[in-house]
């Protein structure tokens, strides 16, 4: 079955990328490696990392492509092969998956979502970086390691303790606070 995807030269595009097994923690157990695998692709295929939050079992990322470029998926696929050839294989495997030489590790499907404006941009950033706080892996989004909020906080354009004030309301960037 063919997709139906966004392409645009030199677009900007929020990503969801999931492991396979959701109850897995690939993704932060082996940052370095999933580090290395990116920056391997991004100094082939370069795009610009505008946000990006690593959880243990998924990510959430904007990229923004060169002008003349709208090619994300050979990107994500090349990412995501680099990522499972270092892990040792220990995952459960269809027969699908067996008979193409795929490994288990990460769904074959992501979420993309083409950003149309500023007031989209905004909205899937403060998404991402709210994303270890609605998951519950810390109270404070500044404190989770795998977030580019560091990058953010030391550029000035947002405050350490961002998004603890801004959900007096039960509404915490697209998703509603329990409790």
């Amino acid at each position: 079955m063919e997709y139906r995807r966004s392409y645009v030269d030199g677009g900007s595009f929020f990503f969801t990328v999931n492991l396979e097994e959701r109850h897995q923690n690939h993704l932060t157990t082996h940052i370095e490696t999933l580090r290395s695998s990116v920056r391997n692709v991004k100094s082939n295929h370069p795009f610009t990392i505008d946000a990006m939050v690593v959880l243990p079992d998924h990510i959430h990322a904007i990229w923004t492509l060169p002008k003349g470029d709208s090619n994300y998926p050979m990107r994500w696929k090349l990412i995501k092969a680099g990522f499972s050839r270092e892990l040792p294989i220990t995952e459960r495997r269809n027969n699908s998956r067996r008979n193409k030489g795929e490994r288990g590790i990460w769904q074959r499907r992501y979420w993309e979502h083409q950003i149309r404006n500023e007031a989209d941009f905004e909205g899937h950033l403060n998404y991402i970086h709210y994303n270890p706080v609605k998951h519950g892996y810390v109270k404070v989004a500044a404190d989770w390691p795998y977030s580019s909020i560091h990058r953010y906080i030391r550029a000035g354009v947002i405050e350490a303790d961002w998004g603890v004030a801004d959900c007096w309301d039960g509404n915490c960037f697209g998703e509603r606070r329990l409790g």
